[in-house]
């Protein structure tokens, strides 16, 4: 009995992806259906790095078209493939890097740069070439949670080599001065270093660069939203009122910025205490939900005040490595897929498909 692609086609509508909750046609999944009498092979290409879900998609494909073709002999093969999306306009693209994430919150002390940390940590786990950035210039702490001791190299004397650490690539303003020396500057010399930190860095292949922001609204975001090709961001903030308003602030300046908003992500949800086991909302619960509700952007996930997430980042050993199969770290990788797949969902970039127009006068 032979088959037509519209008949495998048909059957494949009713294979759910798990994570985007979307059937792989609408996904535009389906790169390739090949059929030869009995044979039928089936070629996938996501969108977002899912190297530990490829095995559940497969068998969800190989169950729906056994049960309904059970004489066929099945190849399914299952990629992914992530690519350059749009940023605000008149930016150019930074060199060596797809995608640009900013990780901010209106004000410190919310976990964000743990946040930033095992994000990038969790899509290097799914396959994706990672990069962070520290962009807080006044207090760099990337180089304690990822443990990094060393200074970067110059291979040419004009850029820099990222620094390695857990297999994604890092740079910090905290890798070239000692960590007890104050940057006493003014906001135009941040921004510069800023600038120089991003660019100047031979960033090799990465599909993402997430770049841990300093809390607030000031001179460096600013500068991210005019000068940094950013594809989307991420707000961080704890269920406490205090941190939902200045979360809101900091929301609405991406808003103004036209940078769209990936998420919200909710840190110390809640704290278990580790004598008797009562769980608590110590900083009120419902805030985060409520205002990812207000403003139309998803809640990728919350987190625990836990003492172990502390610990790890400042051990130079954070949670995603250190315990990858925790339930913290099984929702930091959670809301790494959320993230990437929102990404995918994006417009993507066509500017280096097109040749530059050269006008000249003869």
């Amino acid at each position: 009995m032979t088959y037509t692609q519209d008949q495998i086609k048909d059957l494949l509508q009713k294979v759910i992806d798990p994570n985007t909750y979307n059937n792989l046609i609408n996904d535009k999944a389906i790169k390739n259906i090949t059929i030869k009498d009995s044979q039928i092979e089936i070629k996938v290409l996501l969108g977002y790095p899912a190297k530990s879900q490829l095995i559940e998609i497969k068998d969800l494909i190989v169950s729906v078209l056994k049960k309904a073709l059970p004489l066929v002999q099945l190849s399914v093969e299952i990629n992914f493939k992530i690519t350059s999306h749009a940023v605000q306009k008149g930016i150019p693209l930074i060199s060596g890097v797809k995608n640009i994430i900013a990780v901010a919150s209106g004000k410190g002390g919310v976990g964000k740069s743990t946040t930033a940390v095992n994000l990038a940590l969790a899509l290097s786990a799914e396959g994706a070439r990672v990069g962070i950035l520290d962009a807080d210039i006044y207090g760099p702490s990337q180089p304690q949670m990822l443990g990094i001791h060393t200074k970067p190299e110059s291979k040419d004397g004009k850029s820099m080599e990222p620094v390695m650490a857990h297999d994604i690539q890092a740079m910090s303003i905290g890798f070239l001065v000692d960590t007890e020396t104050p940057m006493v500057w003014r906001g135009p010399m941040v921004t510069s270093t800023l600038e120089q930190l991003l660019k100047e860095t031979r960033w090799d292949n990465l599909d993402y660069l997430v770049v841990d922001l300093p809390p607030g609204t000031g001179d460096i975001q600013l500068t991210l939203s005019q000068k940094v090709p950013v594809t989307g961001a991420i707000i961080v903030t704890t269920p406490q009122d205090i941190a939902l308003l200045d979360a809101r602030r900091g929301l609405k300046m991406f808003e103004k910025v036209n940078i769209p908003i990936i998420g919200i992500v909710e840190n110390m949800a809640t704290h278990t205490c580790s004598k008797c086991g009562h769980e608590e909302h110590i900083f009120g619960s419902g805030g985060a939900e409520k205002m990812c509700k207000d403003y139309g952007v998803p809640l990728l996930g919350s987190l625990p005040l836990d003492i172990k997430i502390r610990e790890q980042t400042d051990n130079g050993n954070p949670t995603v490595v250190a315990e990858p199969e925790s339930s913290a770290a099984k929702t930091y990788k959670k809301i790494a897929r959320i993230t990437a797949i929102k990404v995918a969902q994006l417009a993507q970039d066509y500017s280096n498909k097109f040749p530059n127009i050269v006008i000249q006068k003869t």
